[in-house]
């Protein structure tokens, strides 16, 4: 069975985790915190809980619980939305009534209620307003990601020259059919300024994308995300996001009920790196620093801890996570 021991995972992108939804109005501090350790224990040693698109108040409050935990696991926040198309399909699962254009006044605002902790904005390029907040959020050490977008070849661009330098979830956020080419992730994966964070779970990508996205980045540009909901370290079936229905079906698909559209994952690090190994590299060393190095490295951070794996002979089951909170 193969196994491999390295620096810890780091995932930039989780919005909820073994039955607790970072996005829930009625989410507890002491639920955070559970979900944290259950988290951790699959080899996780750094994160950045996701709040999606939502209205400020409901922002601040979700990052007031997410930082009352002060466990070391939390790196920062990812603010995903509420500056991204409006459009369905390039939408995504986030709720239409709280899409806006983007705004340095509201940013500034979850900024300081989040104490300075979002680490990490993702918006669409495209929205008014979109290139002065993304200015000033790099200028705040902030970095900015680009998804959930329909924007042109020049505005992907302006956003990069803005000091974008992430793609969230490449080739997702997106309708199931686009122009062959150009679209929004040609126009993301061939641009080298632009690292990329992808779900490796079977559903969001099918392995020979996994393969030409790694191939197109290079392997040192990309990054293993989870986009994680409650339904992930959990049992399938019913779950929310922020609000809304969805299911997790037995082979972990994560979808709003009755629709094609994802709605976040039950995926582990564990496992992305046991499929991206299996899909894209030979070498596990490669598919593991994707998901720990990697992903610290863009924050400009150091991993916390160390974290062993085994897997299936496949690659496609996870069988044993150890973590220890320090590298031996």
């Amino acid at each position: 069975m193969p196994e491999h021991v390295g620096p810890a995972f780091v995932d930039l992108q989780v919005n909820g985790f073994a039955g607790v939804d970072y996005n829930a109005a009625t989410v507890t501090t002491a639920q955070i915190a559970e979900s944290f350790a259950a988290m951790e224990a699959t080899g996780v040693g750094l994160c950045l809980p996701t709040i999606i698109t939502s209205t400020t108040d409901h922002f601040i409050a979700c990052a007031r619980k997410i930082l009352d935990t002060r466990h070391p696991i939390v790196a920062g926040l990812h603010m995903e939305g509420p500056y991204i198309s409006p459009t369905d399909g390039f939408r995504g699962a986030h709720p239409l009534a709280c899409v806006k254009d983007a705004s340095l006044d509201d940013f500034r605002r979850r900024q300081d209620a989040a104490e300075g902790r979002i680490r990490l904005l993702t918006l669409a390029p495209e929205a008014p307003g979109a290139l002065a907040v993304i200015e000033a959020a790099v200028d705040m050490g902030v970095r900015v990601a680009l998804a959930h977008t329909n924007a042109t070849t020049a505005q992907i661009d302006a956003a990069v020259r803005a000091g974008a330098t992430l793609s969230t979830h490449l080739g997702n956020g997106c309708p199931a059919i686009l122009p062959r080419h150009p679209n929004v992730i040609w126009d993301q994966a061939g641009c080298d300024a632009l690292h990329a964070s992808i779900v490796v779970d079977g559903h969001h990508l099918p392995p020979a994308t996994v393969r030409v996205l790694v191939r197109a980045k290079g392997p040192e540009r990309c990054l293993l995300v989870t986009d994680a909901i409650m339904a992930a370290g959990a049992a399938p079936g019913p779950y929310h996001l922020a609000g809304l229905d969805v299911v997790c079906s037995e082979d972990g698909r994560v979808a709003v009920p009755g629709s094609a559209t994802l709605a976040g994952s039950a995926l582990t690090m564990p496992r992305a790196v046991g499929l991206t190994r299996a899909w894209a590299t030979p070498d596990v060393g490669v598919a593991w620093a994707m998901a720990s190095t990697q992903p610290a490295r863009y924050l400009g951070l150091e991993p916390r801890g160390q974290a062993r794996v085994r897997w299936s002979d496949d690659w496609s089951r996870v069988l044993d996570v150890a973590f220890s909170p320090t590298t031996t």
